[in-house]
């Protein structure tokens, strides 16, 4: 049995990943799936690509393309969710900050640098017109250390998954000020160059079983119940997030590549783009 180590966010896009394992459905495939967790996110994820920590991370498509520019040896090998990610900019509740004009000039809280929060950070300046070289930023390293910087004011604003941290603004720890969405198909499957070359069948049966599941995975029973109880989340907003998500069975278009690659190089992220097929594997 080949032995597949993946990488992850502990959020409610994951669920098909630990149906599958939870169910055998990699294993009556002759694959053992082994998840583990990433609450820090992308950046965290690309450093154990690079090390070999993991062979595979299911992974924010921006930070991954990034990465992968900048010597990361691993590529694309599937769209895992095509529909944007809701990005909420988040204050602690009882901030000043009541509009995002207010937050010109102030600190970003962002788990890593090259995490998603990070590049989001540019990607909502660019749209509000603010000097993206002035921005300013405090590393966090996962949500604990968001609400501590935000509540000690050590930082002034906060950008994550808007229904992962819905549950902040309910218990009134964040207040929500906007939402910014990613100009791309949100999250993407990589995969290391070295786990490409040695195991390309088991990748292929990997994706296969998972795309069984994400099918029609909107569409199985109770679904939504299931999404809430194990996420802590209302049975409202999973409601809402399930009309926002498409989840896909296809590889990255070029057109998508481009589009991040050029939004990189716009907001000074990379040097330099790279061929489309650098970054992408086709099987």
């Amino acid at each position: 049995m080949k032995t597949i180590k993946v990488g992850g966010v502990p959020e409610h896009f994951n669920l098909p990943w630990h149906r599958c394992i939870e169910n055998d459905k990699f294993k009556k495939e002759d694959i053992n799936v082994v998840w583990k967790e990433f609450p820090e996110g992308t950046g965290a994820m690309c450093k154990a690509l690079r090390s070999g920590e993991i062979d595979v991370a299911v992974i924010l498509t921006e930070g991954v393309i990034r990465d992968i520019i900048n010597g990361n040896k691993s590529k694309i090998i599937q769209t895992y969710i095509a529909s944007p990610l809701i990005w909420g900019i988040h204050v602690n509740a009882g901030s000043p900050y009541r509009d995002i004009q207010d937050l010109k000039n102030t600190k970003a809280a962002i788990s890593r640098m090259g995490s998603g929060s990070h590049l989001m950070a540019y990607v909502n300046a660019e749209h509000m017109d603010w000097n993206t070289d002035e921005l300013q930023f405090e590393i966090i390293n996962n949500l604990d250390g968001a609400i501590d910087a935000l509540k000690k004011d050590d930082a002034q604003y906060f950008m994550w998954e808007h229904f992962t941290t819905k549950p902040l603004v309910d218990n009134k720890t964040f207040r929500l000020i906007a939402d910014c969405p990613t100009p791309w198909p949100c999250f993407v499957i990589a995969a290391s160059e070295e786990s490409i070359e040695t195991e390309p069948e088991a990748l292929q049966k990997m994706l296969g079983v998972l795309n069984s599941e994400t099918e029609n995975f909107k569409l199985q029973k109770n679904i939504e119940v299931e999404l809430s109880e194990r996420y802590d989340q209302k049975l409202e907003d999973i409601r809402k997030w399930l009309d926002l998500t498409s989840w896909s069975q296809e590889q990255i278009s070029d057109k998508n590549v481009e589009k991040v690659m050029d939004k990189l190089k716009t907001l000074n992220l990379i040097d330099s783009k790279i061929k489309v097929s650098k970054v992408i594997h086709n099987f």
